[in-house]
């Protein structure tokens, strides 16, 4: 239908006066409610991440939700009392009452959720174990704040030590942050607005007007993860790791953080080239993660991201309606630092793996650092093998010590060291920088083959050890021997899954809690399991291991930047200590003790698992057992904790692990694989 000219003109003018009063209600509505601000957006500054974070006031409900999960849930944790003061040499890193700092966050009082997030969050990072850390998906890792200038802390010629944006840092930035680039390029002053470039290489000064290690330590105290300052320290920088489809870049925690904590940096810095000091200001920019729930408001922010989902709280694996959930966005999946895993397969394959505020990295290694020699066969996901240009050194980059199927990874572990031979290596360095752990048993496989069968490899290649003895864990295995509450041996505390220490299996009628180990900590009163032996029994492993050794220990290297856990340090571990193979940490401070590893725990698990454990055996309702969580958050803790091998009579966990040999980084090799393999064979291998 036709209108009249002056129709057709009054229904013009009504509707852009319809659409800009629409419009005014929508900014006054945006304005209102800050998360409007961020709804929708790909990147946003930090501060309006932050006022939308900050606009939540607490709910006691929650609040008091949270506390009595993570303390029952701690009654779990094997290191709590250990933790409240650690031995030597860790007693200055890791001295944290847990118990203690939880009663004052309950009777606390806090501007907003978010403040009171933080609090949760720092204090078990106190802890320095990146096993027991509790991590709430409603803020961590929601966006993720960017610097373009990665740091790395370089050895100069005349072995003095600076800081440097990494040489690499705008290849980096323009590959992954194409559609921010500008807006750091355009904040820099004067001459150097768009010379984003030129920054790469600089001699970082002063970091907010102060020495850069000033900020390197700030971060170390709240960084968590390990007990060693040494490894903190290090993640401040830049590093590389393998990941399952190709090689990653980690940013480090100053150009990458997990919430909003900075708006901008200032730094002093002298580029290459030129000798005088220029400050520049670069702002942080945060971007949405790739598993964050689009919302258009608080409401909806809350509703899609902040409530409790599936995989959140644990189920009965004994009723019809219930099951794992294999989803890679529920937190628990997307903050193991480890490659996504079917729940069947981690239910058969016990794991010992980090937690961390942060998903594994997705930034792309540069091209120019990639490694480009061929790999060989066997090489898959996680696990690459290399033979160098020396034609005698093998390589194994192992990003994780786990991967998608435990049996073909393991397989591949075994092809691609045989293919090595084959080739001609008679020595082997096997890169664990960044490995977060994994399998248990693929762990021991990997000793096993590398080493030969030997007393130290079988029937136990890795450490005994021992499990908290608290009344709720005696109840749910009572329940299991007692009352067959685990017929199928789904469940931790099901006795056949374990052997004494005479690595003799349990049969199902044992009560492997009974009696219990009394033991005093720190002048605190605890009760532990016995001392429990081999957990890789032979039928477990896809094929029967070598009858001969694949490789001299003494000619193997671990090299790593110090940030091995778990499962990466319990093969560590037993591989330096037992069989005198060598260990390297890749850079580091000169005056500051290097740990090759850290975190070794015995086998990690989290509140789900718990709670699985709990429902399955009908002990819910029993007044020790955690409710079920309200919110989208997870709590990591150590299950079992390994024996040391030089003292076995206290754990591994705070026992010293030097590096054989602090490799410094030097401008010609950071962050390149190959260059710093070639290196290592030079001053240990040769």
């Amino acid at each position: 239908m036709a209108f009249p000219a002056n129709v057709r003109s009054f229904l013009l003018v009504a509707s852009l006066a319809a659409a800009a009063a629409a419009t005014a209600v929508d900014v006054a509505t945006r304005a209102a409610d800050p998360c409007a601000i961020i709804a929708g957006q790909k990147w946003v500054a930090p501060k309006d991440l932050r006022a939308c974070f900050t606009s939540v006031k607490v709910d006691p409900t929650i609040k008091e939700n949270i506390v009595e999960v993570i303390n029952k849930t701690l009654a779990f944790h094997t290191s709590v009392n250990y933790e409240f003061r650690a031995p030597e040499p860790f007693t200055a890193d890791v001295h944290e009452d847990l118990l203690g700092d939880l009663a004052r966050i309950s009777k606390q009082s806090y501007p907003s959720d978010y403040d009171l997030h933080i609090d949760f969050s720092r204090t078990l990072k106190r802890l320095n174990d990146g096993h027991c850390v509790w991590i709430n998906a409603c803020y961590d890792s929601l966006f993720l704040n960017f610097l373009p200038t990665p740091l790395a802390l370089l050895t100069e010629r005349d072995g003095t030590q600076n800081v440097h944006i990494a040489p690499e840092a705008f290849q980096v930035a323009s590959a992954e942050f194409p559609d921010q680039i500008d807006v750091w390029q355009n904040a820099l002053p004067g001459p150097l607005k768009g010379q984003l470039a030129s920054l790469s290489g600089a001699k970082v000064l002063q970091i907010n007007g102060q020495d850069p290690f000033v900020a390197v330590d700030a971060n170390a105290l709240i960084a968590g993860s390990f007990q060693a300052l040494g490894t903190r320290q290090n993640g401040f920088f830049s590093s590389y790791q393998r990941s399952t489809t190709g090689w990653t870049y980690i940013m480090g925690n100053f150009a990458q953080q997990s919430l909003p904590l900075s708006d901008s940096v200032v730094l002093k810095i002298v580029r290459v080239n030129h000798t005088l000091p220029e400050v520049v200001v670069l702002p942080y920019r945060a971007r949405v993660g790739t598993a964050t729930v689009p919302f258009t408001d608080t409401a909806s922010w809350r509703a899609n991201n902040c409530v409790s989902i599936d995989g959140t709280n644990g189920v009965n694996l004994y009723a019809t309606s219930s099951a794992p959930t294999s989803s890679a966005n529920i937190p628990l999946v997307k903050f193991k630092q480890q490659p996504p895993i079917p729940p069947q397969t981690e239910s058969k394959h016990p794991v010992n793996v980090m937690l961390d505020t942060a998903p594994l990295s997705d930034v792309v290694l540069p091209p120019s650092l990639t490694p480009a020699l061929p790999a060989v066969n066997g090489s898959r996901s996680v696990s690459q093998f290399y033979l160098l240009n020396d034609g005698k050194t093998g390589v194994m980059a192992l990003g994780s010590f786990s991967d998608t199927d435990f049996n073909t990874f393991l397989l591949g572990m075994l092809n691609g060291l045989l293919s090595l031979k084959s080739l001609g290596a008679t020595q082997l360095i096997v890169d664990v920088s960044n490995n977060g752990g994994g399998f248990i048993c693929a762990a021991h496989w990997l000793h096993r083959i590398i080493v030969g069968p030997k007393s130290t490899s079988v029937p136990q290649a890795g450490l005994d050890t021992k499990a908290r003895d608290g009344p709720l864990a005696m109840l749910i295995t009572d329940q299991i021997v007692n009352n067959n509450a685990d017929p199928d041996n789904l469940l931790l505390y099901n006795p056949t899954n374990w052997a004494d220490a005479n690595n003799v299996f349990f049969p199902p009628n044992t009560n492997w809690l009974q009696p219990p180990v009394l033991t005093t900590i720190n002048g605190r009163a605890d009760a532990f399991s016995q001392r429990l032996g081999e957990e890789c029994a032979p039928s477990g492993f896809p094929t029967a291991p070598p009858a001969t050794a694949l490789f001299d220990p003494k000619k193997v290297v671990v090299v790593s930047n110090g940030r091995c856990a778990s499962s990466c340090s319990l093969f560590s571990v037993t591989m330096s200590k037992e069989e005198g193979a060598k260990t390297v940490v890749i850079g580091g401070k000169q005056d500051v003790q290097q740990q090759y590893c850290g975190t070794v725990g015995g086998q990690s698990t989290d509140f789900s698992t718990i709670d699985t454990e709990v429902k399955s055996t009908n002990l819910k309702s029993n007044s020790l057992a955690p409710p079920d969580l309200l919110v989208n958050g997870v709590q990591g803790i150590t299950w079992r904790l390994g024996f040391g091998v030089v003292d076995p009579t206290q754990p591994e966990e705070w026992q010293p692990r030097p590096a054989t040999l602090n490799l410094p980084i030097t401008s010609d090799i950071v962050n390149n694989p190959v260059a710093i393999w070639e290196l290592v064979v030079k001053k240990l291998l040769s």
